[in-house]
């Protein structure tokens, strides 16, 4: 006996409505995967795709404050190297030797160049022993102290540049028409720490002195130049846009920057309102307990003014390693926060699909085995009630079942025909006892009794022979069944192992009597397919790309036509061909200010070994590309516009060539205007080594 007839309790603990049928059984095995593993394995999935979304924020906003911090420190070292090369120049030398006592017209006007040649808001010369020898003239602004201040030291400094926290007398001294900017009234803000102050009267300047030597190495002089960080709006705006170009964030989202003096924004593109900026709003208690307290640098989403941003936040330390201030890049959060919660709803969607389609399948394949096991049972409740013709008739089971349920069929055939061969010969019999016994009921009582003894043995012997063919008739098809289902143990293996219970059933069945046969066995196993392919219809594309650019050439005098004959699709992901062609586009539109034409082809393409593809073209009417331009044009960082980053027809090349494609770029001829092709395969390919077919960095055509 089986493991289950051993212990019934094994039975006992599954619920009821399993015991009581097969098809729940099957049902349950089929379905417990999908309501169980499938919802597991959802949840897991978004658990992790929010977590790597809100990383991947992160990583861009450590990105952006890499940029900013750059950006940052190449000002610092201009004003430090503006500051050295003024104090070396021929002609502060030369100036400084034909000073005469009481007049200075000279170095003020060669100062005054100097400070707008660099972009300073001050410089300052003074002699070794602090006194003023000379400062930009500057109408209707009062002239610097006449002394060096006491809190900027004596000129003995490191030449390099520094920031530098001053007291609103010691920036008078320096600079006094810089007062009206130092002056910032403080702003109640959400979070921040609690503080008295009510103004900020603090300066935060980059500062820079350099020593005028003269020819034995003696200090002539001293030079100080700086720029002031407080409400300096220009440079916010250039490190936003540096950091930040137009088109650089996408989903609505846009980016800020900004310089705080301890906790307090000083110079900020933030806005409170419509067009007032946030300066005089302060930073919150646990943003600056771990920047300014800690030193850290904070990487998270941070409430700014009144919205949650992914913000980056990083110390600003002056020439003595005090942390002074901040330095803070960031981008609104919520479009992306719309996005995700928008991916991950499609995701759960999908899942849900699956899921349905699955339980579809599986019920059906469920159904094509519990139908037959129901078909054979009730043909053999039938007969149990007395319907000898009953049978399981035809079932769409091609399998064991199949061939199980026409065994049976033949097994009811043969019992019903062996049952009416047994009928007739017991009316034969009792006719025959009929006959014999009228014979000896002419004898006496002892021959009636031996008579009756007789009567009993013939028909004791003649139903031992009708049982003996009929068993040796049945055991064929008992044998066959039995076999078969051997062979299912044997096919199934270690799987058979859920079902082992109903496979003992059906043993114990035919070894009761050989008379009926009632239990079927089978699984299920559903199949999952993967796959990924992304084939890309290139016309379907470019127009998608066109209604993302609509909004640029709404503002514009540019017409736009298309020629696209292509017909073959091109290997390749879908967002990065978008991100490609909306940088062509976006060049191209900048390149026609004033309008003109925007061409757009698209061909197919067969290389030289054979390999088809197409061929996309964006062609513009605007200057052309000069030779120069040609030669570095794609090259990182390389851009011949004033508020690029240079990395987009870098990144451009790099996501075509990934697929084994190209992106090449000449002159219109005849002139004047642009091309840019983009050559992609139907299939991707392996891309091509470096250094076959490029030149120094680009691709160009012949």
């Amino acid at each position: 006996m089986g493991d289950a007839m051993k212990n019934p309790a094994a039975q006992d603990r599954a619920p009821r409505w399993i015991q009581r049928s097969v098809r729940n059984k099957l049902l349950a095995m089929a379905l417990a995967p999908l309501l169980v593993v499938l919802p597991l394995l959802v949840a897991a999935l978004l658990l992790w795709g929010n977590v790597a979304y809100d990383r991947l924020l992160i990583t861009k906003v450590r990105s952006d404050l890499a940029v900013a911090r750059g950006y940052f420190g190449r000002v610092l070292g201009e004003i430090g190297a503006g500051t050295q090369g003024v104090a070396a120049s021929h002609a502060l030398h030369l100036a400084l030797a034909q000073r005469r006592p009481g007049s200075t017209a000279a170095l003020q006007a060669l100062l005054a160049d100097a400070q707008q040649r660099l972009g300073f808001d001050f410089i300052n010369l003074y002699s070794p022993q602090g006194d003023l020898l000379g400062a930009p003239a500057r109408d209707g602004f009062p002239a610097p102290a006449p002394r060096l201040p006491q809190a900027l030291g004596s000129g003995r400094e490191s030449p390099q540049a520094s920031l530098a926290r001053l007291d609103a007398a010691t920036l008078e001294a320096l600079a006094p028409h810089l007062a009206g900017r130092i002056r910032i009234p403080l702003i109640a803000t959400q979070g921040a720490a609690a503080t008295q102050r009510t103004v900020e009267d603090r300066a935060l300047v980059m500062l820079a002195t350099a020593r005028v030597l003269g020819p034995d190495g003696t200090v002539l002089a001293v030079l100080r130049g700086g720029l002031l960080l407080n409400q300096n709006l220009p440079l916010i705006d250039h490190i936003n846009r540096i950091v930040y170009p137009e088109g650089a964030l996408p989903f609505g989202s846009h980016g800020t920057a900004t310089l705080f003096m301890d906790d307090v924004r000083i110079t900020t593109n933030v806005r409170l309102f419509q067009d007032q900026r946030a300066i005089g709003t302060r930073v919150s208690q646990a943003v600056r307990d771990a920047v300014l307290g800690h030193g850290g640098t904070w990487l998270d989403r941070a409430f700014v003014v009144d919205d949650w941003y992914v913000s980056a936040y990083e110390p600003l330390q002056d020439a003595q390693g005090q942390r002074v201030g901040m330095l803070y890049v960031g981008y609104l959060e919520q479009p992306f926060r719309q996005l995700k919660y928008s991916v991950l709803g499609v995701v759960v969607a999908i899942f849900l699909l699956v899921m349905a389609l699955a339980a579809l399948f599986s019920l059906r394949w469920a159904r094509s085995i519990f139908q037959p096991v129901e078909k054979m049972n009730q043909a053999m409740q039938r007969v149990e009630d007395g319907e000898a013709s009953a049978r399981v008739g035809p079932v769409a089971a091609r399998d064991e079942l199949g061939a199980l349920a026409n065994h049976l069929d033949q097994l009811l055939d043969v019992v019903d025909d062996k049952t009416q061969v047994l009928q007739r010969w017991a009316s034969e019999l009792d006719a025959k006892v009929a006959e014999r016994t009228r014979e000896l009921a002419r004898s006496n009582a002892a021959l009636q009794q031996a008579q009756q003894q007789l009567i009993k043995s013939e028909k004791l012997a003649a139903i031992g022979q009708l049982t003996a063919s009929i068993a040796h008739e049945i055991n064929n098809p008992i044998a066959v069944m039995q076999g078969n289902l051997d062979l299912m143990r044997e096919m199934l293996g270690p799987h058979a192992g859920p079902v082992a219970a109903e496979l003992q059933l059906l043993d114990a069945q035919v070894e009761r009597m050989r008379l009926i046969v009632t239990q079927l066995l089978q699984y299920a196993r559903p199949t999952e397919y993967a796959g990924y392919v992304e084939s890309i219809d290139v016309n379907r594309a470019l127009e998608d790309c066109l209604v993302l650019v609509a909004h640029l050439l709404a503002h514009t005098r540019i017409q736009v036509v298309r020629d696209q004959q292509a017909t073959q699709p091109a290997g390749i992901n879908r967002q990065e061909l978008q991100q490609v062609v909306i940088n062509l586009l976006v060049n191209a539109i900048q390149a026609m200010p004033q309008g003109g034409t925007l061409t757009l082809r698209t061909r197919d393409r067969t290389d030289t070994a054979g390999l088809t593809g197409v061929t996309l073209s964006v062609e513009d009417t605007g200057p052309g590309l000069s030779p120069e331009t040609l030669e570095r044009l794609f090259r990182p960082f390389f851009t011949t516009k004033n508020d690029g980053n240079g990395l987009g027809l870098w990144i451009s090349q790099g996501l075509v060539e990934r697929y084994g494609g190209t992106l090449v770029a000449r002159n219109q001829q005849p002139p004047p205007g642009a091309v840019f092709e983009v050559r992609l395969y139907t299939e991707p390919q392996t891309p091509p080594e470096s250094g076959a077919s490029t030149n120094n960095g680009r691709l160009l055509l012949k």
